[in-house]
């Protein structure tokens, strides 16, 4: 091992290496902040560049893009609520509140350490246990993943303000439904298509996410003005726009989050089609429960609400080398397209790839540590400019909202079809978000509603169409357990409540 490790420093810090570390961290910064194009679609810009390349400097550069890309992701979810791919969701329920408050300068700095901290601690993870932790990843089967994604979408309890739990699940179960939309993978049948061809694909993710978010914020603040007093308000806010300043409270606040959010990203991008996605939501809902009584301050600009994702999803993305490199199995999109351009090489990514190409297998996982570096380095200084975004006025900035969201969705299909349903989500979005119902939970359920459905198949057909698939396997029955706990926490805990005021108020009168 200490030989590998010694192969992949020289490899890694080769001086083309290292200039293909920065150009890919540059490069996916700036593309993952345009709504549209997130990390498949930077590498997939890539892959042409790479052909002259040797196998370790264009995986090197695509690692870089990678984690790039959901760094720069995460600056438009906190600059215009604005969440361009499904990782960086998480991020905009906190990090946009704080930059509506004045403090974007502060969001994306938190943003910036967290990602930098929660990429380094799980590249320090992947150097020491990256072949031991393929046979965890290996473990893990249909009805595991399944209860796993089930334990994600349980964990909507944590988006739920007191008193709208039940809110909260009815817009998971539309996510749900949204995410059935078009022909049935496994057997090719139409789904609530209603006979239109430009449905057969199913709702795009990044359609509805503009949709909800970004479009949805735009003409919230059309349907809502703001006063002269809330101007005035802006006006002053803008003067912090830029600081980054954290306090020596604050950055004690978020390092036992970091450190947490660090290791269940990792794990969750160790898993084979968890990744990043998951992840984050995971690590919010689970800080929301750590932090108690300032568990009412997330989704209104808590620091721990922002710190949480952002260290989780980070973390993931190199967690998700270790199916990868170790096993030649893709754990998301991204690293499909990564195997795709491996293959390409004349190399076969699997347990044979740590013996016969070392300098490949450790150099990609040094060159991540650098990567982080690199991406600090970058983009801190540019974090005071970029905050500058906010102080455009109103007038100026919805349209351009508008525009980008439009123009996004346009881009990916070139299809109007999109572009009218897309106007008929934002007003839908609209409309519940004025009856008080969170657009979060709906989202989660429709990234993970098609997974679940893939390995509930999966499981049911293993098992002769039996449900003892949920019981048969600890693991399984663990992961239920749990999902069943996290769920009727909110329940038992307001019951639970209502009989201490029960008991308070009758104590009280016998005492009168």
């Amino acid at each position: 091992m200490l030989e590998g490790i010694l192969t992949g420093l020289g490899t890694a810090f080769q001086l083309q290496n290292i200039l293909m570390v920065m150009l890919g961290c540059l490069a996916g910064t700036f593309i993952g902040m345009l709504p549209g194009l997130g990390p498949i679609s930077a590498i997939a810009l890539m892959i042409p560049i790479t052909y002259g390349f040797d196998p370790a400097s264009g995986m090197i550069l695509m690692a870089g893009v990678y984690y790039g890309a959901i760094f720069g992701g995460s600056t438009s979810s906190i600059l215009l609520n604005a969440p361009g791919i499904a990782g960086t969701v998480a991020s905009s329920f906190d990090g946009y509140p704080l930059a509506k408050k004045g403090f974007a300068g502060k969001a994306l700095a938190i943003a910036a350490y967290s990602s930098f901290s929660g990429g380094t601690i799980a590249a320090i993870i992947l150097l020491f246990a990256a072949p031991s932790l393929a046979i965890v990843s290996l473990s893990f089967q249909s009805s595991d993943y399944f209860a796993l994604m089930l334990l994600g979408l349980c964990a909507v309890a944590a988006f739920a303000g007191k008193g709208n739990v039940i809110k909260a699940l009815l817009m998971t179960v539309m996510g749900l439904m949204l995410a059935t939309v078009g022909l049935d993978k496994s057997q090719g049948v139409e789904r609530f298509t209603f006979g239109s061809a430009d449905l057969y694909d199913g709702i795009p993710f990044l359609l509805l996410a503009m949709a909800t978010f970004a479009m949805g914020e735009a003409l919230m603040a059309v349907l809502r003005p703001k006063s002269e007093a809330d101007k005035q308000k802006d006006l002053a806010n803008q003067k912090n726009l830029g600081s980054m300043k954290l306090s020596k409270a604050e950055v004690r606040e978020i390092a036992p989050v970091i450190g947490r959010s660090s290791i269940l990203g990792f794990i969750m991008g160790v898993l084979p089609g968890a990744g990043a996605t998951i992840s984050s939501f995971l690590a919010y809902g689970a800080e929301q429960r750590f932090a108690g009584e300032k568990g009412k301050e997330f989704g209104k600009g808590s620091i721990r609400g922002l710190a949480a994702p952002e260290t989780a999803n980070n973390a993931a993305c190199t967690g998700s080398f270790v199916p990868l490199l170790t096993l030649g199995i893709p754990g998301s999109g991204t690293t499909a397209i990564m195997l795709g351009a491996l293959i390409s090489y004349g190399i076969q990514p699997g347990p044979q790839l740590y013996t016969d190409n070392p300098e490949i297998f450790w150099s990609v996982i040094i060159s991540m540590y650098f990567g982080n570096v690199v991406l600090l380095i970058l983009n801190l200084p540019l974090i005071p400019y970029i905050a500058r975004i906010l102080a455009v006025p109103s007038n100026v900035l919805i349209p351009m909202i508008l525009f980008f969201s439009l123009v996004g969705v346009y881009l990916v299909s070139f299809n109007t079809f999109d572009i009218h349903l897309m106007v008929v989500f934002a007003i839908a979005a609209v409309v519940l978000r004025l009856l008080d119902f969170p657009m979060a939970p709906m989202l989660l359920g429709f990234i993970l509603g098609g997974m679940m459905e893939h390995n509930l198949r999966r499981s049911l057909t293993i098992h002769n169409d039996s449900w003892s698939f949920l019981w048969e396997r600890p693991l399984t029955l663990s992961i239920l357990v749990v999902a069943g706990l996290v769920l009727a926490y909110p329940l038992l805990s307001s019951g639970w409540q209502k009989l201490r005021a029960k008991r308070s108020t009758l104590g009280a009168g016998e005492g009168g």
